[in-house]
């Protein structure tokens, strides 16, 4: 077996995984950029999206009468789609109240947003202890996506690759959404300069609302599709606001795709290291992000931004 065959798997596993870095980071990133907050509460969004998908998924319904009965006859696959639809929907009214939590730290020093966004993670974390309890839990993949299919010798994930294009799906939905439609001109605009959005006549503080719930709706759909390879407990969310966070700052705070291609880069550098090295698996991404932060100070396709003034 030739050194090519050997990497391909872990090539194809980094890649999937950096899609799913981007995705976290994108609703991170559009946050910032909008509305200039580092929202540390993201993760505890991204893990609380999957723990709403793992409810929608396997209710508890036995004694709910027909439509219950109704509901966990349908399939698995139709009720694991209903999930994606309707868990980023409640996680987007979860981001909604905690934005407008958010307004009275609006023009004052940064700190005080930074400091309100932890202590919703902190909330949200304890939330979900309290409701699931603190032990691993699991979030079910229909079957059609489960298992392990062969191909030139080798062995790969059939989720994983499922993950990947739904990745590349979902971040082509949201490019379109920002680059081709009005409303998506009217987020770019308040990310470049929002007192103009406003003198435009342009309502901000809906704006911000509606992009602070598109963010944590990104964050629960990632979460969605990546606790199957990571697992399901409550404090999955620290180990994705952490890439989210570093993706952004390596691709450059503002910047589309920036924020993809630090995913895609990330992923593949812990991917691979994780196979050669495993030692190494999580310190590499922050060697990744000083090697280009030496050469690149704001990121590879990063501008400066107010966060900067």
């Amino acid at each position: 077996m030739d050194f090519l065959s050997i990497l391909l798997p872990h090539l194809i596993n980094g890649i999937a995984l950096g899609l799913l870095f981007a995705l976290i980071a994108l609703g991170f990133t559009l946050i910032v950029s909008v509305m200039e907050v580092i929202n540390l509460a993201h993760g505890s969004l991204f893990a609380l999206g999957a723990y709403f998908a793992m409810v929608i998924i396997d209710p508890n319904l036995q004694n709910a009468g027909p439509i219950g009965e109704w509901y966990l006859q349908l399939p698995h696959i139709a009720r694991y789609f209903i999930a994606l639809i309707l868990a980023p929907a409640l996680v987007a009214v979860v981001g909604f109240v905690l934005e407008i939590c958010l307004r009275r730290t609006y023009g004052k020093k940064k700190e005080y947003g930074l400091l309100l966004t932890f202590g919703a993670a902190l909330v949200i974390e304890e939330s979900i202890r309290l409701t699931w309890g603190p032990v691993e839990q699991v979030l079910s993949v229909p079957a059609q996506f489960s298992g392990a299919f062969l191909m030139d010798g080798m062995i790969y994930s059939t989720y994983r690759i499922y993950a990947a294009i739904f990745g590349v799906i979902a971040i082509v939905l949201v490019w379109l959404f920002l680059d081709r439609t009005p409303y998506g001109a009217i987020i770019k605009a308040g990310a470049h300069d929002s007192e103009m959005v406003r003198a435009l006549g342009i309502n901000l503080p809906r704006l911000q609302l509606l992009v602070f719930g598109f963010g944590a709706a990104l964050a629960a759909v990632a979460g969605f599709i990546l606790t199957p390879i990571w697992g399901l407990r409550p404090h999955v969310g620290i180990d994705a606001v952490i890439p989210a966070f570093l993706i952004i700052v390596l691709g450059g705070i503002g910047s589309f795709w920036g924020a993809v291609l630090g995913g895609l880069l990330v992923g593949l550098t812990v991917g691979l290291t994780g196979a050669f090295a495993s030692d190494w698996s999580l310190l590499s991404m922050y060697l990744l992000l000083i090697a280009v932060l030496t050469f690149r100070a704001r990121g590879l396709l990063g501008k400066k931004t107010a966060l900067e003034a």
